[in-house]
């Protein structure tokens, strides 16, 4: 790969745009322009147009290279521009976003001033698309880069971009005096100090930093920081990846500013421009200057030279004891961190620090407390450990404190004078750590007994048909023993086979030898023989009496009870048996598959399927809620069932109410509906009752779903409380009661929230009535009628239906819209199982275990499948770790898988259902409801193409048959249009026509169990459940899903599988019609068959409904000052008291929005934190 020749490295920012966390992409483009030779200062996820701005400034960047999926581009780099523009800044920009961004639109943005836009419509692999990005960059290079003056030499206010660009004159060596750039504010007698970070690689200093600048930035509110970040540079291209500031949450902040720095050389931790960049930043009036040395080994303690005070972070991973004394560092470090406590052996490695830092300073009597050694966990929130090293800090640093901090952290070092080993256990406990070996290791143990009882089966049937043959006169039922009895007695003569004298001779040891193999086999397994063979023979005697045959039948047409008769009298069982005599092959389909309902429920978890509930799911999310209720109505027209599926727009997903900001305002209702309070939540749903038996509710939420979880359930109480006032006649005493409670609020009558649209044909009203408050306030405080309102409660959780995706695992290591730090998300989902328990919420699942995202992101279908079981397990453990029972929570986790044209796909929910069953059976010992895996099937959208797109309802069409064949619970098809748009009417109806018409139409459907019998599947099954048992292997190895997510492993077989499905793309080895073979051009395309993607209806939320969800969020606010004010103090004193996170919840979600919640949230449990 060619490398960029330049005189000195390009910088490129690269990111996601605000709210958007699909990141395959930008990670696969940042990792190609570093192997080009370009300094990547890499993002990541979900940034703001002002995270950008600053960074983009601060380090100086020749480029900005995004990835944009969320659909609010337009508006998102509109601000981007206009807000660069307004710092004085020019870098190039580039956007990359499939076929979200339509040609047109892709044109208006380069007229407004993007440099290039890379949309579906391009012809370019990824190496020519970076080669064409690379070129354009040195082209205009000249032309943006406002020209430096280096000979200024005072400035009054230094911005980020004089620093940014100050340091990057330092960095090509045109400034080598810091004199000549000393800020004319700047006294000389003022303080600074110079601290020093450094640390193996993978120490946790990125992690350590930021906490320390949050802290510092807290503790000292009249200093400025400024903090330098040093990564190598690659020696063969001279590429660097500039990873640190995507892990701190402290920025951006008025009071700290950043740059990352390459080495620039091989082989050294630190950068020779640090000797000027260090003076230069204290002459413009930084207070303290941080510095992070890139990771070093034994021998590199450059980094003391360079700082007043030197800090080694280190963990327990050092090796030997000898290789303790190597390391150079504990000689000259000022303090002593040991990172990541948590981990076990790290309280031996701290005393062994100890001993080895007494014989370093030649201390041997200095006891522990004296010792500047510190035991952390720095991403653990608030973690004891690091607030006794900010203690410690405080006393070496010359600046004042506020008051009340600095009681907080001497307070600390009262109640913990040493630290306490007893609060280091991780967070993220699991009942057993090593749960994945033990499920391999049942894998093994299983298939091994498996085919013993086969062969012994195979053995007894042998020696049974051996003495049926010789006309044994003795021989029992099959599976009956021989009595003792029969054993010693004489033969009946009357063999037509053997002589009398033979036949003495012959039948005893093989009567013996029968019972010794029937003796072998289990008694399970002789129950299920037996079962088998009189359901055989009943079956058998019941098509004799009721006549039903396989053609010629004389019931009509249509379903009966257990089967259908076709048109042309062809009878259709729903569940076909294996027409089989020998007793080893029933055997090893009885172990092995069996049919539907049974046990290992490799064919389906029930018997049969609902005739009058098939498994078509309603998808809908755009706009206001009113948008979305108004297509929900429109799609369950007609339908036997309501089995809704909702998807929220990136400001839901990330936890984040509507704002006027443009990065923000231009993601309302896009993509997604936009529900930011209660009230939304009610207008969604509205006229569809929630607790009626034929309605099922599925929502797309990860981050903040215990939030929309809480408003989900008040929205079915409400509806329940507006039914109970009508039956009771209460609703003119309510309205009442109503008028004056808003009026108490300052609310007018014109100003109570509304539905603000024209009720959709179908919708009844209900959920309407108690917009604006709560049924728990009507019924509680208003109308006295609290007993009455416990028993609506109680019968609305007997009642509702559906799931919550609410999988935080997934979005760890595939999707990214994790908005907690990872063990406070996982806690949020434990309680809210824990809480479903407790109220008997037995038909709505708290977690979909998400595959789906994890396909979508790349992964092939053995791992997408191997991860999400994975994940599964982990969940289970982690519930058990916090006290909860396995036949609880195990019935109550449904999983989520996608559907691609992979061979793989037409086997994956069978290959599921076994795994699961047999793990939660013998390594659980979950009941028979924990054993059955639900799930859910949604075709693919990763094999959508924008190119020929009228073709995509084929392989739609196609992945359908393969989930319903294969027994899934729910499936939802995805529109032909939605890889450029929210799907149209047009284009939902035809989705949902296509699993329709296969559940209604297609023949092979009216079986429900096609696949089996087949020998490619059963290969198939038996290859897929190998190769995720394998993964699970390699899972195990690195400590589990957890331990694997620290170490990035399923994000790097993500990705690799990502880059290797879109090269094939590229060539003529994976053919893709319409894309990369059987293209119709333009010259032999009549124009009748495809819709061009010019003159599709894009759907985007207008400006006008923006507006209004913007006024309507602040009209909530202003409605619900007091109260939410005081439930918000209550739900954080339940949450630092450790009560059930999802109590508190509820009892705050109905006055409360989004972005308060989420605020409590984050207060108590901490922000994510990006990963590369």
């Amino acid at each position: 790969m060619k490398t960029t020749s330049t005189k000195f490295p390009l910088r490129i920012l690269t990111a996601t745009c605000l709210f958007d966390g699909h990141d395959a992409a930008i990670n696969i483009v940042r990792r190609l322009l570093q192997a080009r030779g370009v300094e990547v200062i890499h993002l990541g996820i979900n940034r703001s147009v002002h995270d950008v701005v600053t960074a983009a400034l601060q380090e100086d960047v020749d480029a900005i290279a995004m990835s944009s999926y969320q659909g609010g581009h337009n508006a998102y780099f509109s601000y981007l521009l206009s807000s660069l523009a307004d710092a004085g800044a020019k870098p190039a920009i580039f956007i990359g976003g499939g076929a979200t961004i339509t040609a047109d639109e892709a044109r208006a943005l380069e007229e407004q001033g993007v440099s290039r836009v890379y949309t579906s419509t391009d012809v370019l692999c990824l190496d020519e698309m970076i080669s064409d990005l690379l070129q354009r960059l040195i082209a205009v290079k000249p032309k943006n880069k406002a020209k430096f003056n280096v000979k200024k030499s005072a400035v009054e206010s230094a911005t980020d971009m004089y620093l940014g660009q100050l340091i990057t004159a330092i960095e090509q060596g045109k400034i080598k005096s810091p004199s000549r750039v000393t800020a004319a504010s700047v006294t000389s007698a003022k303080k600074s100090l110079v601290v020093g970070i450094t640390g193996t690689g993978g120490a946790g200093k990125s992690t350590f930093s930021d906490e320390l600048l949050r802290a510092l930035l807290q503790l000292y509110p009249d200093i400025n920081i400024a903090y330098l970040a040093v990564d190598p540079s690659w020696q063969k291209t001279g590429g660097a990846l500039l990873g640190d500031r995507i892990r701190i949450n402290t920025l951006p902040h008025d009071r700290l500013f950043m740059r990352s720095i390459a080495t620039r050389q091989a082989n050294v931790s630190v950068s020779q421009s640090l000797q000027t960049c260090v003076p230069m930043l204290i002459n413009q009036g930084f207070d303290l200057v941080l510095i992070e040395t890139a990771g070093i080994g034994q021998s590199d303690s450059a980094i003391v030279e360079l700082v007043d005070f030197s800090l080694y972070l280190m963990t327990k991973d050092y090796g030997s004891s000898s290789q303790l004394e190597k390391i150079e560092m504990l000689q000259f470090a000022d303090v002593v961190v040991l990172n990541k406590a948590d981990q076990q052996g790290s309280e031996d490695a701290y005393n062994a620090i100890q001993q080895q830092w007494r014989f370093n300073q030649q201390q041997a009597l200095a006891t522990n407390g004296e010792l500047p050694i510190f035991p952390v966990v720095a991403s653990h929130y608030n973690d004891h450990g690091f607030s006794r090293f900010i203690a410690f800090l405080m006393t070496k640093l010359c600046f004042t404190p506020e008051a009340g901090l600095k009681s907080h952290y001497q307070q600390i070092l009262t109640t913990y004078p040493r630290y306490d080993w007893t609060l280091t256990e991780s967070l993220l406990q699991l009942q057993t750590p090593d749960y994945l070996t033990a499920i391999y290791n049942h894998y093994v143990q299983v298939t091994d007994q498996n085919q013993q009882q086969i062969e012994q089966v195979r053995q007894l049937h042998s020696c049974y048909q051996m003495l049926s043959d010789l006309g044994d006169p003795c021989l029992p039922p099959k599976l009956a023993r021989y009595p003792q009895a029969d054993l010693e007695s004489d033969i009946d003569a009357d063999s037509f086979l053997v002589t009398d004298a033979s036949l003495k001779v012959l039948l005893p040891p093989l009567r013996l030898r029968y019972n010794k193999f029937l003796a072998q086999i289990t008694v399970p397994l002789r129950h299920a023989l037996l079962a088998w063979f009189r359901d055989d023979e009943e079956l058998a005697l019941k098509r004799i009496e009721e006549g039903v045959d396989t053609i010629g039948s004389h019931q009509t047409y249509g379903e009966h009870k257990d089967h259908f008769v076709s048109l042309s009298g062809t009878v259709i069982p729903h569940v076909a048996r294996p027409n089989e005599n020998h007793w080893d092959n029933i055997t090893a389909f009885l172990l092995n598959e069996n049919i539907p309902g049974h046990f290992p429920y490799t064919a389906g978890v029930f018997p049969t399927r609902h005739n009058d509930e098939d498994p078509t799911r309603m998808f809908a999310g755009e706009g206001l809620p009113e948008d979305t209720n108004k297509r929900f109505h429109y799609l369950i027209k007609g339908q036997k069932s309501i089995r809704l599926s909702t998807a929220f727009d990136p400001n839901t997903l990330y936890g984040h109410d509507p704002a006027i900001s443009p990065d923000i305002c231009a993601c309302i209702g896009m993509s997604g509906v936009s529900i930011a309070t209660l009230d939304d939540m009610k207008v969604l749903y509205s006229g569809i009752d929630l607790c009626d038996a034929a309605t099922s509710v599925s929502m797309t939420i990860n981050g903040p779903a215990p939030i929309l979880m809480a408003w989900f359930l008040h929205t079915a109480i409400d509806q329940q409380v507006e039914l109970y006032l009508t039956q009771a006649n209460l609703w003119s005493k309510a309205h009442k009661q109503i008028k004056a409670y808003f009026s108490s609020c300052g609310i007018t009558a014109k100003q109570r929230p509304v539905y603000r649209d024209v009720l959709p044909e179908g919708h009844n009203g209900l959920g309407l009535a108690l917009l604006g408050i709560s049924g728990q306030v009507l019924m509680v405080e208003l109308l006295g009628l609290q007993d009455e309102y416990i028993t609506l409660k109680q019968a609305t959780y007997n009642k509702v239906r559906g799931t919550l995706q609410a999988d935080i695992l997934k979005e760890e290591i595939a999707q990214n819209e994790c908005i907690f730090s990872l063990d406070f998300a996982l806690q949020l989902m434990a309680d809210m199982q824990g809480y479903f328990s407790a109220n008997a919420i037995v038909k709505f699942y708290p977690v979909s275990v998400s595959g789906y995202h994890i396909g979508e992101a790349g992964a092939n279908p053995i791992t997408q499948l191997a991860f999400t079981l994975a994940n599964g397990f982990t969940l289970l453990e982690y519930y058990l770790a916090q006290g909860l029972k396995i036949d609880d929570v195990a019935p109550r986790l449904s999983f989520f898988f996608s559907n691609g044209m992979d061979p793989e796909y037409a086997v994956i929910g069978r290959v599921a259902r076994r795994i699961w069953a047999r793990t939660l059976k013998s390594v659980y010992n979950g009941n028979d409801r924990s054993q059955k895996l639900k799930y859910h099937i949604q075709t693919s959208g990763r094999s959508l193409q924008s190119k020929e797109i009228d073709l995509n309802d084929i392989r739609t069409s196609l992945q359908a048959i393969y989930a319903l064949c294969d027994n899934c619970n729910s499936l939802h098809t995805n529109a032909y249009d939605e890889t450029i748009t929210t799907p149209t009417e047009n284009s939902v109806y035809r989705a949902l026509s296509i699993q329709s018409i296969i559940n209604r139409e297609f023949g092979l459907n009216k079986n429900q169990n096609p696949l089996q019998g087949s020998y490619v599947i059963e290969l198939l099954t038996d290859l897929v459940e190998e190769a995720v048992y394998a993964e699970f292997n390699r899972l195990a190895r690195r400590g589990g899903v957890l331990g694997a997510i620290e170490t990035g492993y399923q994000r790097a077989q993500i990705q690799q599988q990502s880059m290797y499905y879109e090269k094939l793309k590229s060539t003529d080895k994976f053919d893709m019609v319409g894309v990369n073979c059987m293209s119709r051009s333009h010259g032999h395309n009549d124009g009748t068959d495809t819709v061009k993607m010019s003159e599709k209806q894009l759907v985007r939320c207008p400006d006008a409904k923006k507006k209004q969800q913007i006024e309507a969020i602040s009209q909530f606010h202003k409605q619900h000052k007091e109260r939410s004010e005081c439930a918000l103090v209550s739900m954080k004193v339940a949450l630092l008291s450790r009560s059930n996170s999802f109590g508190a919840l509820m009892n705050a979600a109905p006055t409360a929005s989004l972005s308060q919640l989420a605020d409590i949230l984050y207060l108590v449990g901490g922000k994510y934190r990006r990963n590369m």
